[in-house]
């Protein structure tokens, strides 16, 4: 009987719940989880703080934040300005910033986000790079249901005649693009059964500058309605644009509808993960 029992405690597999071993696999160190949100908080304000301010926006006591300021300090994470004392992110903290801004690639960022945007909504989403002859599609999610649409990967678009040419188009400097807007018609014409009057790309061009989205309804395919968003980065550039299309009618078409909020939130949180800073 004891045999029996020392064999079950020493040889038997762990019986414990699969939430404990996952709990004991994912653990960390509180510690370094506590510093980081003070991290979090220096990184979150451009201009230096002060201690009080620190312990107001981080919700912890002085006496706690202070040990992990001196650690970092000594690290090089956080200096105090000598003669204001106020505290700012350090050098290694500008380091690591770096690092990580020069290995990022972006349309590896946006991916599984473009993916949560079209599982949420259940329409197509594509994400579009500036190339050498303008916007160029680099990543399609199918919809939900079959739709037809001439947007395949590769696909360069149209500047002025579709939303995700003129998100670019309103984002980009103003030199860079206006040739290659005069030269839209010439170069992309036969694509476009009905081309837009000059003066009315012009105006939609300017809405998407105060909106920051794009809008495409039946045009430049009839029965297709689409929404177009820029991504920025760190440097405040224009890096993607994002756009969600599905047939007029099942595509909810109000600026403030929930397709479009979902857009909005997909192209925001590509941003943050950039690096961009909305002021």
């Amino acid at each position: 009987m004891m045999s029996n029992m020392l064999t079950n405690k020493m040889g038997a597999p762990s019986q414990d719940p699969p939430d404990a071993v996952q709990d004991r696999a994912q653990r960390g160190i509180q510690s370094i989880e506590v510093g980081g949100e003070i991290l979090k908080v220096l990184a979150s304000d451009a201009r230096p703080m002060a201690l009080k301010d620190l312990v107001k926006a981080a919700g912890m006591p002085s006496g706690k934040i202070h040990p992990y300021l001196v650690s970092f300090g000594k690290i090089g994470l956080v200096m105090q300005d000598p003669v204001t004392g106020r505290y700012l992110l350090g050098p290694l903290a500008i380091q690591l910033g770096l690092t990580s801004l020069q290995t990022m690639n972006p349309i590896r960022e946006a991916t599984p986000l473009v993916e949560s945007l079209a599982a949420e909504t259940g329409h197509g989403v594509a994400l579009a790079v500036w190339g050498n002859l303008g916007p160029v599609i680099v990543r399609l999610v199918d919809a939900m249901y079959p739709f037809h649409t001439n947007m395949r990967t590769g696909t360069v678009m149209s500047l002025a005649n579709t939303a995700t040419g003129r998100v670019f188009s309103a984002f980009l400097p103003p030199p860079l693009v206006e040739k290659m807007l005069r030269d839209d018609r010439i170069r992309l014409g036969p694509d476009i059964a009905h081309p837009l009057d000059e003066e009315v790309v012009n105006q939609m061009i300017a809405d998407v500058r105060m909106r920051r989205m794009s809008q495409g309804i039946n045009h430049p395919t009839p029965g297709i309605a689409s929404f177009s968003a820029p991504v920025f980065d760190y440097s405040g550039n224009i890096a993607l644009a994002v756009t969600i299309s599905g047939p007029t009618g099942a595509v909810d078409s109000d600026w403030n509808g929930s397709v479009a909020n979902a857009l909005r939130n997909c192209t925001e949180a590509i941003s943050k993960r950039l690096g961009y800073r909305n002021s």
